[in-house]
Formats: C-alpha cells, sequence, structure tokens
C-alpha cells in the first residue's frame, strides 16, 4: 500500500472541529476553574472568547490560543493546511496579527508512515508563511489517532480588540464563509468524494476579514468553528446582553451542501450543537434549516457584529453576508426567521 492511497479520516472516530467535546458539557466542566486574576488579563475564561489576551503595556497585548484536531480530510498536506488556518484563526477574531506558532501533533506510528506525517507538518508550514507567522517547533506524542494544530501566540493593540462581548444592539451581524463544510466533510469521510469548494474554504485566512473589522472601526466577533453558526452566535449574544435575529434565508452556504444534509451526513457534533441551544431558540424555519445553522464548522468564516467594506473570503465578495442583526435582549437569545 502506497502513501497516496491512507485514507486520514479513517483512522479517526470523527473529524475536525466536530470532534470538540460538546459545549454545554464542557462549560460545566470549567466551570469555576479560573486562575488567579489579575488587571492585566484583558480576556480569559469567562465568556469562552477565542483566545485569551493579557495587556503587556499601553500600545501592545499579547493572545494566546491552541487548536489541534483529528483529520477532516484524507489528504495529509490540505489536513495541515487546515488546521493551521483554524488554529491561526482564533488570533484573527480577537483583531489580533498572528507572530508565532508551534505545532502540536499526535501521531499513530505503527500505522501510518512518516511521510504522511512530513506531509502534514509540510502543510501546516506552508499556511503559516503565508500568514507571515513563523514556526519554531512544537510538541508530538505517539497517539492511536492522528492530530494535528498548532498553539499559536498574537499581537494587538489592547484598545483595538475584537471580543465576543461587545456586540450591540442595532448592529448587523455579518458572516465571512458560507457555511455546510461539516455535511461535506462528513460525506468525505463516509464516500471518500473530495469537495474542493470545502477545502478552498478551510484553507482561506481569515486575515482579511479581521483587517476590514478593525478598518470599519467594528469590536466584536468571533469566528464559526465547532459549535456551528448557532452555538457561537448564542455564546456571543449570552455574552453581549442581546438577543441575535437571523434571517434564514440569507445565510449563504457552499455548493452541495444541501443535498449532503438531504443524504443525511450530519455529525454528532451538529446535532449536540442543536440540542445545546435549543432551549435558547424561538424559531421559524424547518429542523434541516436548523441542522445547517447549527453545522460543525472547520475553519470557517468570522462572525462579525457590524459591517464591513472589505476583506469577505471564501466567494462571499467584499462585504462578506448580512444574515440578521442585534436587538435588545428578548425572552430568547437566539430568533431564527
Amino acid at each position: 500500500m502506497t502513501a497516496t492511497t491512507y485514507r486520514l479520516t479513517q483512522y479517526a472516530h470523527g473529524g475536525g472541529c466536530a470532534c470538540k467535546i460538546p459545549p454545554g458539557e464542557l462549560e460545566a466542566i470549567v466551570a469555576g476553574l479560573i486562575g488567579a486574576g489579575s488587571p492585566d488579563l484583558l480576556v480569559g475564561l469567562d465568556d469562552g472568547d477565542d483566545a485569551a489576551v493579557v495587556r503587556i503595556n499601553g500600545d501592545t497585548a499579547v493572545l494566546s490560543t491552541a487548536d489541534f484536531f483529528t483529520p477532516v480530510v484524507d489528504d495529509a498536506y490540505d489536513f495541515g493546511r487546515i488546521a493551521a488556518a483554524n488554529a491561526l484563526s482564533d488570533v484573527y477574531a480577537m483583531g489580533g496579527r498572528p507572530v508565532l506558532a508551534i505545532n502540536l501533533l499526535g501521531w499513530p506510528r505503527d500505522l501510518l508512515p512518516t511521510e504522511l506525517l512530513r506531509e502534514v507538518l509540510r502543510g501546516g508550514l506552508d499556511i503559516a508563511a503565508e500568514a507571515g507567522c513563523p514556526v519554531a517547533g512544537g510538541h508530538s506524542i505517539d497517539d492511536p489517532e492522528p492530530k494535528y494544530g498548532m498553539a499559536v501566540t498574537g499581537i494587538a493593540h489592547p484598545d483595538r480588540l475584537l471580543r465576543n462581548d461587545a456586540a450591540r444592539a442595532g448592529q448587523a451581524i455579518t458572516l465571512t464563509k458560507p457555511l455546510g463544510v461539516g455535511v461535506l466533510n462528513n460525506r468525505h469521510k463516509s464516500t471518500g468524494e473530495v469537495f474542493e469548494q470545502a477545502i478552498a474554504s478551510m484553507t482561506t485566512l481569515n486575515a482579511a476579514a479581521c483587517a476590514a473589522a478593525l478598518g470599519a472601526g467594528l469590536s466584536a466577533a468571533t469566528d464559526v468553528t465547532g459549535f456551528g453558526l448557532l452555538g457561537h452566535l448564542y455564546k456571543m449574544a449570552r455574552a453581549s446582553g442581546v438577543t441575535a435575529v437571523i434571517d434564514a434565508a440569507a445565510v449563504p452556504y457552499l455548493d452541495g451542501a444541501r443535498q449532503a444534509l438531504a443524504d443525511g451526513f450530519v455529525s454528532g457534533g451538529t446535532r449536540r450543537n442543536l440540542d445545546w441551544v435549543r432551549p435558547h431558540l424561538d424559531f421559524r424555519v424547518g429542523e434541516d434549516e436548523l441542522l445547517l445553522l447549527a453545522d460543525a464548522q472547520t475553519s470557517g468564516g468570522l462572525l462579525l457584529a457590524g459591517e464591513i467594506a472589505t476583506g469577505g473570503a471564501a466567494g462571499l465578495g467584499p462585504r462578506g453576508a448580512v444574515i440578521g442583526e442585534f436587538v435588545p435582549r428578548q425572552d430568547t437569545i437566539l430568533r431564527v426567521r
């Protein structure tokens, strides 16, 4: 068997950000586990934001984050690129610039050849180079399942952060990448079909969207990953004390996503996402639409409070897609119309 015949997704129980511990379960686990406070810790665990932020001086804050997961595609090089873009996204979601990354790697040495491992690392290195972020070593373990990602350090101005608790009533909700990679990746894992549109979306950096958000003076953002659009929007609206109203017809999807849903390629992570937000959700759409909105994304776009003039990605054009608005807090935190 040659290296090209290995299907990486078959060596893991799940794939990508759909492998996250369910959001409700995770929140219960970490509740109260907060370390010693500091006036310079600007963003910590409280609202589950995308990265921790500590102020170094009046002009500089340091951002710290880590992200890794099991293969979401079979191709080793693409897996590395996707995992790196996903890890770097947490820095962009906070309004920062990545300045250093280190690899996080688990590899089943007795099952998969080292040339595949090298391709994973090469993919991560190429995406980091595109981001202008050096990669300096990392840590590896012998693991029953392949896993890859990065710990990333970034910098930002402490007064120009993008936070998930800063959305305000009256602001538009903007999404900078289409949804649907979750159902497409699940189909890929099951059938081996390759969806280039999903790979292109997942390997697109959120750097331009971050720059556009900062240029427009926005202050609230998160990225859309394993908890789906509904899960991440719920966290954002809850932390900000507002209600998010989504226009379901305005939400963009990758080609093939609706067919993958219709054919039953829905991950357990997506269903857990919907179960988590359902008590806080008022909706006028069908169950299939809700599943797409809860679809567990990997390396998704930015979710912004406000509109941007430039910086859209993955086929959405320079303004992204306005998919709703934030309104004053109502009985439910999420509304889908």
